[in-house]
């Protein structure tokens, strides 16, 4: 018998090691419930997690085999597994933050001590980590680049899930526990279902239609034109190749020449761009597992070190969607409501803290953490870095967003931020795009129970360029 160590690849077809392990004989599938993991961990991301196990759990069920599940460090737990279950071999799929592939060494060799054979793949990307370099063999730091040897590598076809029957059942399982068993408060945002079935419902749904629109709509957050797998990518509860075969073959229904990628304006051209999210997906992948130390360090070195301001009360006020900038405080409370923040928000709020309020991007990126559903460490270390322009192919330091701009350009009519922002159903458009220059009294008059911004933009756009230019060493 083999074992197959389930991690962020809580599925049946497209997973490389179990595929792997179920060719040389039976499988018994096993989750273990790390609390080193755990310990990072936010409620929604658990929350999402034990409705993925549950679903995995009842798809080996209907493959005559079932799920073993437990908690405890893997370093003890495999070895023991192991010797009860008499298995041959461990398999799993690799990960490429620095704790994982610290845990893993670990795991490895506790495994060695114990006389068990074990095989780790390459699953959770297209590419793996350090199979794109430049001409001189380092990891890419600029998007385009990379993307443009991503797409024209060939992606793997999806594997195959084990046959029914090769799959093993013990009689001692174990159950998948509650959120309060692993002393986590259930989260206050709806946390969307996961499983395999959902995750392939929301990818047909979307490549029947939405992803045809996709290079129009995605920067809409009223419009619904994303595919909002995010947490299922995040989780595994999808394989990347399935995906990647699904824009595909949406690519050749698409008005347009796929392979012209030149042309703007077509269906084919939509999907190209999804595509491309994809790519920077697997971008900051790469960026993490060549450089773990971005999770806390700056990716840019500057002369000196960025002044960032120590102000809790303007960080509490961006946390409740309180800043008195509609477009920032709408995406804030989306945030907490759902455990989710569309694309082009995050960019807003992030910059928003970083070059409106000059707070650290670590304070942002751990409140992220806590509260997204589809928290992934590399994507969100390389979107905050972004912002904070201290990243990979950052945003330029005196290329601030201006909040209200952003709002009116992507959500003109207000239909986004009267949704998440229910103080200002009742203002016209033009009051809620321009509330920062009305007057105190016409913002009673119009919305007596939202604040007035906490900061002045334009002060603050000048004082984020100071600070950096501080830092350059300019001035």
């Amino acid at each position: 018998m083999n074992i197959h160590w389930h991690r962020r690849d809580l599925r049946v077809s497209d997973n490389r090691a179990l595929a792997e392990a179920a060719e040389n004989g039976a499988v018994l599938p096993v989750f273990v419930l790390d609390p080193g993991v755990l310990d990072h961990a936010g409620s929604p991301r658990v929350a999402f997690l034990l409705g993925a196990l549950e679903s995995l759990r009842e798809e080996y069920r209907e493959l005559g085999g079932d799920l073993l599940v437990v908690r405890g460090d893997p370093r003890e737990e495999l070895p023991r597994i192991a010797d009860e279950q008499e298995a041959d071999a461990i398999y799993w799929n690799r990960d490429y933050s620095g704790l994982a592939a610290e845990r893993d060494s670990e795991v490895r060799l506790a495994l060695d001590d114990a006389g068990v054979s074990r095989a780790a793949y390459h699953d959770a990307l297209c590419h793996e980590p350090g199979s794109i370099r430049t001409n001189k063999g380092e990891h890419y730091s600029v998007f385009t680049y990379f993307w443009k040897k991503w797409r024209d590598r060939e992606k793997d076809d999806p594997f195959d899930a084990p046959d029914e029957g090769t799959v093993a059942a013990v009689d001692d399982r174990g159950e998948i526990p509650t959120l309060a068993d692993l002393e986590f408060e259930d989260p206050e945002a709806e946390i969307p279902p996961a499983g395999t079935d959902e995750a392939r419902r929301r990818l047909r749904d979307f490549c029947e239609d939405a992803i045809f629109r996709y290079a129009e709509d995605r920067d809409y957050p009223a419009r619904g034109g994303t595919s909002r797998l995010s947490p299922h990518l995040k989780y595994g509860t999808i394989g990347i190749r399935e995906v990647w075969q699904a824009t595909e073959e949406a690519a050749e229904r698409a008005e347009g020449d796929p392979s012209d990628y030149d042309e703007e304006g077509t269906e084919a051209a939509s999907v190209r761009e999804y595509q491309s999210q994809l790519a920077w997906r697997e971008f900051y992948a790469h960026v993490l597992s060549a450089r773990p130390d971005v999770v806390t360090r700056n990716y840019k070195s500057y002369e000196n070190d960025i002044d960032w301001r120590d102000d809790p009360e303007a960080l509490q006020a961006w946390k409740e969607g309180r800043t008195g900038y509609p477009i920032v405080d709408a995406a804030m409370r989306q945030l907490r409501e759902e455990a989710y923040m569309h694309n082009r928000l995050r960019m807003v709020v992030a910059s928003f803290l970083t070059k409106d309020l000059l707070l650290d991007w670590r304070e942002g990126y751990d409140w992220f953490r806590e509260k997204l559903v589809d928290h992934d460490t590399a994507n969100d270390t390389g979107g905050w870095q972004w912002a904070a322009s201290t990243g990979t192919d950052a945003q330029p330091y005196f290329r601030i967003f201006n909040p209200m701009t952003q709002g009116e350009r992507y959500d003109s009519d207000c239909e986004f931020i009267k949704e998440y922002v229910p103080e200002l159903a009742d203002a016209y458009p033009e009051d809620v795009h321009g509330w920062h220059e009305l007057a105190p009294e016409e913002r009673e008059r119009i919305a007596p129970d939202y604040p007035a911004p906490i900061v002045d933009h334009s002060e603050r756009r000048d004082e984020a360029i100071s600070m950096f230019e501080r830092a350059r060493g300019d001035d």
